[in-house]
């Protein structure tokens, strides 16, 4: 069925796409509010617990399947990306330096939720001046900013909309820009043109993002049980972590790259050009011991703005603890872990002593070695 769109719908959607350039987004398109088979997606990957203690993954299913009980009349998802891969952060470097610190890059700068938001507001904005000035669009308007803060299925969207497709390690990927992007959604009521764009998945027999995950989290491709991947044992648990898990983890202490760093369509990634990604407080390049060593005032201190800040004093005390012992065998980190161990929550101290029995380990090991030779 074909749809006939007036002038000003026309004229709106291309002003959208120019808006859009014009605050920072990489690329915009626009889809309708059907997610089609990703329902049925989520919920048989519900249903198998693969969410772990991410409950609101379960909650408010109905408006997550029908974006108009977010948005009255929501009839379109203009679905943006921004790029956020900073300049020279030596990924790979710093992830094989055991006594380094290793944060998920999209967490070194400012958080992204607030700025892609207030775009998207922005952008908002600008749709509804152009509405007010044209006689054909003088409908009612009903829209909002969407950017991981309510239950919408942005990566189904995006990939509708034509900005990449869904890979093996079910994040989206653009063939010329890699997967190193945020997305964010506005949802309004406008019947504005569809972009109608069929993205081809490109994945092919590549399964490297599946053999590269230091914890096995990929049941198959497509499907991740987030109860094993590292993001989640570092930023949504609450809990201890896993023995199982500990060594794995190696120096992660916030997230993990291992799937996109492997990705070859990465190679196209292009770095932000936005500052307020930039790393602050050198979190790019940071011993494990300093921020180890860092009081709970220090933390919000440094953290202030940051998406680290969110799983709070405790968890980073426990994230560092598992890369601690982890680390290197040095007496000067096992005096710290020492000294912290009494003055933590139990749940800490547990990974504190942990890491002391592997750092005492490794020193053993080291002088069975010098005594061999």
């Amino acid at each position: 069925m074909t749809v006939l769109y007036t002038q000003a719908q026309l004229e709106l959607s291309q002003k959208i796409q120019a808006w859009g350039d014009e605050l920072g987004f990489q690329q915009i398109d626009i889809t309708d509010t059907d997610p089609g088979i990703h329902r049925e997606h989520l919920q048989q990957w519900l249903d198998k617990g693969y969410q772990g203690e991410m409950q609101w993954m379960q909650t408010h299913q109905a408006q997550r399947n029908e974006p108009a009980l977010l948005v009255p009349n929501a009839l379109r998802i203009i679905s943006a990306r921004m790029n956020y891969l900073p300049e020279n952060t030596e990924q790979i470097k710093t992830l094989k330096d055991a006594d380094k610190a290793y944060i998920s890059r999209y967490a070194l700068g400012r958080d992204y939720h607030k700025l892609i938001r207030k775009r998207l507001a922005i952008l908002g904005e600008k749709i509804e001046q152009f509405c007010q000035e044209t006689p054909e669009l003088t409908q009612t308007l009903s829209q909002r900013p969407f950017v991981d803060s309510a239950p919408v299925l942005e990566k189904a969207f995006a990939e509708k909309a034509g900005l990449g497709w869904i890979g093996k390690n079910t994040l989206v990927i653009n063939q010329d820009a890699g997967s190193w992007f945020f997305l964010g959604e506005l949802v309004t009521n406008i019947p504005l043109p569809m972009s109608n764009k069929t993205v081809e998945n490109k994945c092919g027999q590549c399964d490297a993002c599946l053999k590269v995950c230091p914890t096995d989290a990929f049941v198959a491709p497509y499907k991740l049980d987030a109860k094993r991947c590292i993001s989640y044992l570092t930023i949504e648990l609450k809990n201890a972590i896993p023995e199982e898990f500990r060594e794995p983890i190696g120096n992660r202490v916030f997230g993990c790259d291992d799937c996109q760093l492997i990705c070859p369509w990465n190679k196209f990634a292009k770095t932000t050009q936005e500052k307020d990604f930039s790393p602050r407080h050198t979190l790019d390049d940071s011993q494990l011991i300093d921020l180890f060593l860092w009081t709970e005032a220090e933390f919000l201190k440094n953290t202030e703005g940051s998406p680290i800040r969110r799983i709070g004093y405790e968890r980073w005390l426990r994230n560092l603890a598992v890369g601690l012992g982890n680390a290197n065998q040095s007496s000067e980190i096992i005096n710290a872990l020492e000294q912290k161990k009494e003055i933590v929550s139990p749940m800490v101290k547990e990974h504190i002593e942990w890491a002391i029995l592997r750092q005492q380990s490794s020193t053993k090991r080291q002088r069975k070695i010098r005594r061999a030779r």
